[in-house]
């Protein structure tokens, strides 16, 4: 429906309107911000956010002290320790034409009261689309770093910030002429090369992916486990301050040469021009060249270049009134829609592709889009034989935006979407709630077997040696290996091993070779063999959680079987999964009775959670607020709290610290099937031994320090190393700071190091770290 005009619109409808954009808006601060998982475009963001202010600007009187114009991003997460900003983190007012450029510049001019001749100096510089953070330096050493947040409270980041390393973020500060106290502010952002390398590296492995380097960035560094984020290929760019808020130069050009001194890198396509000729000619540049840059920005950011005009200027609600963003309009072409493919992931998932004829988007050619799921299909109606409309969503991936109608072929039909498995003919169901279908056919799949195989034997798992994916195939696709345990038996086929010999080249050394590997893993730690096991939302960290607090296999599918017998439903899942909706927040909903008819009609919805549950705090009202769209969504959330629940195992798994109710559901399914079931009685057959896990110790000379492995290491690997640290009770670090104890080093060790020297910490060789562990 077309949204009437802001100018036609009554004073009660326009207070209705406000009020739906505020719950919508505040549904999509907490996705982006909180949950690094948004659901639309910044483009249709941005529209819901300009339709909101021209409303409030043609009825000022309706503008509230919780309006979204007066506030910015989100609350923070409960999973980090507050950070208070000593000068507010604010956001920028959006310009989306050349003349409201121009109009920005002729404000500033008049609010100057400066000649209309004199052109006003300023910087522009790229936006770059990452996760604002700001970095607390005292006496030129980094105390604390932080998320934006809510622009006046953060999240506290700091050793997550510190594994970026000295080249982005330095421990201290270079040069002089730093302020005792100031708040170097920037962005965290992901190289666009490093950011589709690791998409390929996790969808190869099936761990998770992201949808656009902004996600990829914000999940990174929002990790509980800063060994996480080292393992993340991050970048920053400094650009502002915080405190001193005087300012440490006489322009905005000055201060980023400063920070550039004292070892920070900026951004090298910051310039600084005069009047608004100039900074359109800077972003014309910027979109011509924003496909080679190496980085993902969403438009050019102009401030004001001599900082006392700044500070003349001020601000203005939610934004300083010498800066603004000029954002880039989506990058969209239109092709031709020449097949839709249905791709079978490694869990089942059955996934539309839309194959295109090539076309160049943004400086990328494209082949292939994504088309999501099937709903996603009959929304748009997209058929094959259509033009279609491409935009690379997050300016990253495709998307296929739109169908020109007018260019439909005439013999087009409407696309069935599958009901069964192209790669096995298994019936593909679609539980409710889900997004897509998934197929039944689990290890009969050929589309999922081998990446399951390949998941079992990999690294980080059963870590087989001589079993990569050529010979998982080769074996498969013989009929030799059908499911994990098919791989113990052969090692005791005697006639397949001669047959191995004879047809593939084998000789009887590597005969014996892959015989030796695979009897090596009949014995295997719990937390491998929870992981080899590919269950969907169980990655590598969740096995070892859930090894530590179940110690033995028995106990742990004890747990999972009892878990099977009372799964609740999605809504549950995503009730108690929502931002900063605590175990707490749900029992406080299922034992308040909320008055059935609403009582506050005209209220955002965070307000009426407020009035019916006055003892839940603020975040959690708010995490609440995007999962209830009315006061019927909010009753049907007590309901959800009050009626359903896990089953006893199932609470059992999800109540251990750092798996919760998504994983706990997922093993809950994958044990309700009479096949996993199955197969992995097969394959405990086949073990020697799963070794109980152990807890990590609290009577070594380690326990509860922390220490970090560098250089070469040459007597143990660095898994083997870390492994060993976490089991005597030390903390494993990627990076060296204050807080660091041991720094085991081996040849070729490089900055660490320096930082190890510079922090006194004790360095210690691999020999000493042995002696000192005892072995």
């Amino acid at each position: 429906m077309t949204e009437s005009p802001v100018a036609d619109l009554s004073r009660e409808a326009a207070e209705a309107e406000l009020a739906r954009l505020a719950r919508a808006l505040a549904r999509h601060d907490a996705l982006y911000y909180q949950g690094d998982a948004p659901e639309i475009s910044d483009a249709d963001y941005d529209a819901l956010r300009r339709r909101h202010a021209d409303i409030e600007a043609r009825f000022p009187e309706l503008v509230k002290p919780d309006s979204p114009s007066q506030r910015v991003g989100a609350g923070i997460s409960e999973a980090f320790a507050e950070v208070r900003h000593g000068v507010p983190m604010l956001s920028l007012d959006n310009a989306f034409s050349d003349d409201e450029v121009r109009d920005f510049a002729a404000r500033i001019a008049r609010f100057l009261k400066l000649p209309g001749e004199e052109l006003i100096a300023f910087v522009a510089e790229p936006k770059i689309d990452g996760l604002s953070a700001s970095l607390l330096y005292v006496d030129g050493v980094l105390e604390v770093g932080a998320t934006r947040g809510d622009g006046r409270t953060g999240e506290d980041v700091t050793a997550n910030l510190r594994t970026l390393g000295e080249a982005r973020i330095p421990s201290r500060l270079k040069g002089s002429g730093w302020p005792a106290r100031v708040e170097v502010r920037g962005e965290v952002y992901a190289p666009t090369d490093a950011f589709t390398a690791f998409n390929a590296a996790a969808e190869a492995e099936g761990r998770r992916s992201y949808a656009n380097p902004r996600n990829f960035a914000a999940g990174s560094l929002r990790q509980k486990n800063p060994a996480i984020t080292a393992g993340r290929p991050l970048n920053f760019f400094a650009y502002a301050w915080g405190e001193p808020a005087e300012g440490f130069s006489e322009t905005q050009a000055g201060a980023l040469e400063k920070l550039a001194e004292w070892g920070f890198p900026t951004n090298p396509r910051s310039v600084r021009v005069e009047g608004a000729e100039g900074l359109l000619q800077v972003y014309r540049a910027l979109e011509a060249d924003r496909a080679t840059l190496g980085y993902d920005i969403d438009g050019v950011v102009y401030k004001v270049d001599r900082l006392d005009l700044q500070a003349r200027l001020g601000f203005v609600a939610r934004s300083p009134r010498w800066a603004i963003a000029h954002k880039f309009p989506a990058q969209q072409a239109t092709t031709v829609l020449e097949g839709i493919d249905i791709q079978v992931g490694r869990t089942g998932s059955l996934t539309p592709v839309a194959r295109l004829a090539p076309v160049t988007v943004g400086g990328v050619v494209v082949r292939n889009a994504t088309l999501h799921n099937e709903d996603e299909i009959a929304r748009k109606d997209v058929r094959i034989g259509d033009t279609v409309v491409l935009q690379r969503a997050g300016d990253v991936i495709p998307q296929i935006v739109a169908v020109v109608p007018e260019r439909r072929p005439a013999d087009a039909l409407p696309f069935a979407f599958p009901t069964h498995c192209p790669a096995c003919g298994s019936e593909a169901v679609r539980e409710e709630g889900e997004a897509r279908r998934r197929c039944t056919g689990g290890l009969i799949c050929p589309a999922q077997i081998v990446e399951r195989l390949k998941h079992f034997v990999g690294r980080k798992a059963f870590d087989i040696e001589g079993l990569g994916e050529k010979q998982l195939v080769a074996f498969h696709e013989r009929g030799w290996i059908r499911e994990p345990a098919d791989i113990f038996r052969l090692a005791r086929d005697k006639e397949q091993l001669t047959a191995l010999r004879a047809e593939d080249g084998y000789g009887e050394t590597s005969v014996g070779n892959l015989v030796a590997g695979i009897d090596a893993r009949r014995t295997i730690s719990l937390d491998r063999f929870i992981y080899g096991l590919g269950v969907r939302d169980i990655g590598e960290q969740t096995s070892i959680v859930l090894a530590r607090a179940f110690e033995t296999w028995p106990a742990f599918e004890a747990a999972c079987l009892a878990a099977a017998d009372g799964i609740p439903s999605e809504d549950w899942v995503r009730l108690n999964e929502a931002p900063a909706v605590s175990p707490r927040a749900v029992v406080t909903l299922a034992e308040a009775s909320p008055p059935a008819g609403d009582p506050w009609p005209e209220a955002p919805i965070d307000q009426q959670i407020a009035l019916a549950f006055p003892s839940l705090a603020a975040p959690a009202r708010r995490g609440l607020a995007t999962l209830a769209d009315d006061w019927a969504g909010l009753v049907r959330l007590a309901a959800i709290a009050r009626d359903e629940g896990p089953s006893e195992g199932l609470g059992q798994i999800a109540g251990v610290s750092g798996v919760g109710p998504v994983a706990a559901r997922a093993l809950a399914l994958f044990f309700r099937e009479t096949h996993n079931r199955a197969m992995v009685d097969a394959l405990v057959a086949e073990m020697a031994r799963i070794e109980d896990a152990e807890r990590p110790k609290t009577d070594t000379p380690v326990a509860g320090r922390t220490v970090v492995f560098t250089g070469a290491l040459e007597r143990f690997t660095r898994d083997e190393a870390k492994a060993r640290a976490e089991a005597l009770g030390a903390k494993v670090s990627g990076s060296v700071s204050r807080k660091t104890d041991f720094l085991v080093a081996g040849p070729g060790a490089g900055s660490k190091m320096a930082d190890a020297l510079k922090h006194g910490v004790t360095v210690l060789t691999e020999d000493e770290w042995l002696a000192l562990i005892g072995g």
